[in-house]
């Protein structure tokens, strides 16, 4: 905290001269309402060619936090920002993260800028990398930007008038990006987040499923193409450097999952060991509002492998991309931060040999580091998020909702509401029958009645039970829906194996 103080707020003027100056650059941030660490701004422009220029301009964390230093060796520690609802601990102490570095808009900015020229077909014919000065002009939000471009909103138009045609620009990128993705094979589950709504005293107002808009896909849609750039860019030079990687499913996954598809009617092609994204992609497509879309989807999920840092460069499976880092939030993570501090030793001529030897010890760490932390940062919030939402149905016992089986297990269901909120119905509580658990297709089977309990079922179910030290959630079914899929028909479970 004492060595962040110390830093140094004005830009000399020295900096400035020796990087690329687009203070007179209409870039702009869109970020959530509430986000204070703003690290990335974007700008666009149409070419004479009919070509797209994409900027990408990120925050220079490097510049302020050096190799070495306290907040360095405190950065490395943390790995990453976590996010708990209503409060962030921080990777960087709050002067660097949600001021010094933030691209905060009418400010002058140290950045690492990306330009890529992309064409219609959504490929980067052509890229530049350089160390930058910004001035941003505008700080939106996804709300803002999505009401302009879904709602036509008039009054948001008149008042970000300058930026109009911009965000058009962009979404028009967005969704050529978003086909050559498709086209590749890349796979997107669309499962819904949750938004916790805290009110003035702390205490939970409402749960309710996050929007993805479409200006939350255009920055994501940024993003990508800017990560996978800078990863093959650097894969070519040979340096070291951490890679995002996700790899192939293993084969008895994509066996058991296989199995799983075929008791709906559907099946994965080709051969399972060396699985291609485009065919699960292809499955995910099929099942596109399905009453089974849910249950597969879960289950194709859990088959995959967690993504990760490496300074091996393997591709990431899931974005079916060849190359891939993590370049775009280096205020919130390490791997980012490390990543710019190879690019500008590169820019500048400081690769020596001997600077790699040391490098190839650096990036190994870090990686290694990042993608345990991150574990630690997920359970961490899912706990608090868990916490949130048991306290929420705390005020709801006896009430009565609609929900869909998320997951069955030996001792019970697993049910979701339209809200996220998950709850148990215990086996033990199902007195109607005797339920025998089949774990190959994911379902419960009543001895006496056959009646099937699965993934994707919907149901209805009454609270029954709140435990909010140990964030469980209890329910009781109530009734099923009558079009569930073999739901009150007789199925002898060998069918279901």
């Amino acid at each position: 905290l004492e060595e962040a103080d110390r830093v140094i707020v004005p830009i000399p003027e020295e900096e400035i001269k020796r990087r690329m100056d687009l203070r007179d650059l209409k870039t702009f941030t869109i970020d959530g309402e509430d986000a204070k660490d703003l690290d990335d701004a974007v700008s666009i422009e149409v070419l004479k060619n009919g070509n797209y220029k994409l900027g990408v301009h990120i925050a220079d964390v490097s510049h302020y936090v050096r190799e070495h230093s306290k907040l360095d060796k405190e950065a490395i520690k943390r790995a990453t920002s976590v996010y708990l609802v209503d409060k962030v601990i921080p990777m960087l102490p709050k002067q660097l993260s949600n001021g010094v570095c933030s691209l905060n808009p009418f400010e002058d900015k140290l950045t690492l800028s990306v330009f890529m020229e992309i064409n219609a077909d959504g490929k980067v014919i052509k890229y530049d990398i350089a160390e930058s000065i910004i001035n941003s002009k505008a700080r939106m939000t996804y709300t803002e930007v999505s009401d302009i471009l879904e709602k036509d909103d008039e009054k948001l138009k008149s008042t970000f008038s300058n930026l109009v045609e911009e965000f058009h620009n962009a979404e028009d990128l967005a969704r050529i990006l978003m086909k050559r993705r498709d086209r590749r094979g890349s796979i997107d589950f669309d499962f819904p987040e949750s938004k916790i709504i805290l009110n003035s005293e702390g205490k939970v107002a409402d749960i309710k499923s996050y929007e993805r808009r479409i200006s939350n896909r255009m920055i994501e849609e940024f993003m990508l193409v800017t990560n996978e750039t800078v990863a093959e860019h650097f894969f070519w030079l040979q340096t070291p450097f951490v890679y995002r990687i996700h790899e192939i499913p293993a084969a008895e996954k994509m066996e058991n999952l296989s199995k799983f598809i075929a008791t709906f009617g559907y099946s994965l092609k080709g051969d399972l060991e060396q699985i291609h994204p485009k065919e699960i992609q292809r499955v995910l497509k099929l099942i596109k509002g399905t009453p089974e879309e849910e249950s597969i989807s879960t289950i194709m999920l859990r088959s995959m492998r967690q993504a990760r840092y490496a300074p091996q460069c393997v591709g990431h499976f899931g974005l079916a991309a060849q190359y891939y880092c993590h370049f775009t939030s280096p205020i919130r993570r390490y791997p980012d931060l490390q990543i710019h501090r190879i690019i500008k030793e590169q820019l500048n001529g400081k690769l020596t040999p001997k600077r790699s030897e040391q490098l190839a010890n650096i990036v190994e760490y870090a990686s290694n580091q990042s993608s345990e932390q991150e574990r630690e940062a997920e359970l961490a919030e899912r706990d608090v998020h868990d916490y949130y939402k048991a306290v929420y149905m705390a005020d709801r016992i006896g009430q009565e909702f609609d929900g869909t089986i998320s997951s069955v297990t030996s001792f019970g269901m697993f049910v979701e509401l339209e809200n996220t909120v998950e709850g148990l119905i215990r086996m033990v509580d199902m007195t109607d029958d005797y339920y025998n658990y089949i774990e190959s297709s994911y379902s419960l089977v009543g001895e006496r009645t056959k009646r099937v309990f699965r993934i994707g079922d919907q149901v209805r179910i009454k609270v029954s039970k709140v435990n909010v030290d140990f964030r469980e959630i209890d329910f009781e079914l109530v009734s099923v829906k009558e079009d569930n899929r073999l739901v009150n028909k007789a199925v002898d479970e060998d069918t279901l194996k």
